[in-house]
């Protein structure tokens, strides 16, 4: 478990740091309107990495895989720097792609801590895992400013700082993974995307889709929205909304192991709906800070409930490769969020977007209700020296 978060925690870091270097070097090699492909390419990377993990850890075992896609995306952060050293924008496509890959074995961390643990933990396994992300969300942009005066002193261009910052993150999650123990790899059997249909990988899919959907289109028109602003009052209300996304993880990993994954999702649709209801009538900092927050919540208590389902619920045999499509998928859908929310602030404002994000939120309810999964381990209670 330490191997593990350590590990997620520094190439969470790493992608905070570069994904932000990478869309002003963007900005400043080609316009605006390239500012966000390199941000595009690392989500492309991290669904393909998700996918690969899962296939090549029910083959080989998870530390051969990690170490592997840990030390791609060592790679990938070289060549990242070199990019913004030379402000060379097809190289640093690739590089964030190869970060990317790195990043999606990171992501698939959460289910390898719950195959250490007994059914009735883990959500709560998982959800210290996704709780990691809260070491990069905070620490990430911290260490811009410093590397970049680094950097500067050796003549090298200041955006190219964070990104520097990044090959020594992606260093420490290689080093981290290394030190973790050998487990048995569990049986494996081919599996087809046919799976993914099934009632016990639809509905955790399509709820963990559409929060995705929902959070990530608001977000990324909030600083849109709110351009009248100075700088570090966005950066607050962004704040807001990263402390919602990690550092409540393990309160929602608790209620996924107390009262199940869908209970947990349907209280995460619930925070979802209130947050967009927020978002529409929010005129002043406040109300903003508080919808963010309620997103970032929402989106993860869906995120660990429905982890917590398909790791309880998936046949060994098939779990590691369906929750490795999964998690591509909902990554994959990221990118079309961004397009999206784009699109629809450009027809109808912020207020459009809130909405649609509102709809999208309360979809997995008819899939939830409809096409139930099937009966989940009975709740199981904490024993007293855990209860808080």
């Amino acid at each position: 478990m330490r191997s593990l978060f350590a590990a997620v925690a520094a190439m969470n870091t790493a992608m905070a740091g570069a994904s932000t270097a990478a869309t002003l070097i963007a900005d400043k090699a080609e316009g605006a309107g390239w500012s966000g492909v390199p941000g595009a390419a690392g989500v492309l990377g991290t669904a393909v990495g998700t996918l690969t993990a899962g296939h090549l850890i029910a083959r080989y075992g998870s530390k051969t895989v990690l170490r592997g896609l840990y030390g791609v995306a060592l790679v990938g952060a070289i060549v990242a720097f070199a990019a913004a050293v030379s402000t060379t924008l097809v190289v640093l496509l690739l590089g964030m792609f190869l970060l990317g890959l790195g990043n999606g074995a990171a992501q698939l961390s959460r289910y390898l801590a719950a195959e250490l643990v007994p059914a009735h933990r883990k959500g709560f396994a998982l959800s210290m895992i996704v709780w990691a992300g809260t070491v990069g969300a905070v620490v990430g942009p911290t260490l811009m400013a410093p590397g970049a005066g680094l950097v500067t002193t050796m003549g090298f261009p200041a955006l190219a700082g964070p990104v520097l910052v990044a090959v020594a993150m992606t260093a420490v999650a290689l080093l981290a993974s290394s030190l973790l123990r050998r487990t048995p790899t569990p049986p494996a059997r081919r599996t087809s995307f046919a799976a993914l249909r099934t009632p016990v990988v639809l509905a955790p899919l399509v709820s963990m889709v559409c929060a995705q959907l929902t959070m990530v289109a608001v977000m990324t028109m909030t600083p849109v929205h709110m351009a009248t602003h100075e700088l570090k009052v966005v950066g607050f209300v962004l704040s807001a909304h990263m402390v919602g996304m990690f550092a409540l993880a393990p309160l929602s990993g608790r209620l996924a192991d107390r009262f199940g994954g869908r209970a947990t999702i349907y209280l995460g649709v619930g925070c979802l709906v209130l947050a967009t209801v927020a978002a529409f009538g929010a005129g002043q900092v406040a109300g903003l800070s508080f919808a963010l927050f309620l997103l970032g919540y929402g989106w993860n208590l869906v995120f660990v409930g429905g982890s917590a389902i398909l790791s309880r619920e998936l046949p060994a045999e098939q779990r590691l490769q369906l929750q490795g499509a999964v998690d591509a998928v909902v990554w994959g859908c990221s990118a079309f969020a961004t397009l999206g929310a784009g699109m629809l602030f450009a027809l109808g404002g912020y207020s459009l977007v809130a909405v649609v994000g509102g709809v999208l939120a309360v979809l997995p309810i008819t899939v939830l209700a409809r096409r139930p999964v099937p009966a989940e381990p009975a709740p199981h209670p904490l024993p007293a020296s855990e209860v808080h």
